[in-house]
């Protein structure tokens, strides 16, 4: 079997869905992020309610705490869509933030959802 054959055969039936990665930075003065963080939330949960936000939070390197640095997942058409939607955050209107957007096709991975009754609470593994 040729690799390209075997490639398709093994991508067949991956799940190939296109999401919208936002990577943000910070400006030079990061500390200005502070007082616009509750209209950030606000604008993110927003996203979410609508169910344009896969997944949103701070990056890190693991030596302290978040820089203000960024990872936002978006669920929408195109380009367009996304980047209009980067371009509404608060942090980035007030030119606090600057991003990168690119196109993620996810192929593999695990999502699984525990429902506990007794509590009615849900647990995301």
């Amino acid at each position: 079997m040729s690799v390209d054959a075997r490639v398709a055969e093994l991508t067949q039936k991956m799940w190939k869905r296109k999401f919208y990665a936002v990577l943000s930075q910070p400006s030079p003065t990061p500390e200005k992020l502070k007082p616009l963080l509750p209209a950030h939330l606000e604008y993110m949960i927003s996203l979410e309610k609508r169910g344009v936000l896969f997944a949103s939070g701070p990056l890190s390197d693991g030596k302290g705490p978040p820089s203000g640095a960024g990872l936002t997942v978006l669920r929408v058409t195109g380009f367009d869509e996304a980047r209009a939607l980067a371009e509404a955050d608060p942090f980035v209107i007030n030119g606090l933030r600057t991003y990168e957007l690119k196109e993620w096709t996810i192929m593999e991975g695990t999502l699984g959802l525990r429902v506990n009754l007794s509590d009615q609470s849900i647990e995301v593994a």
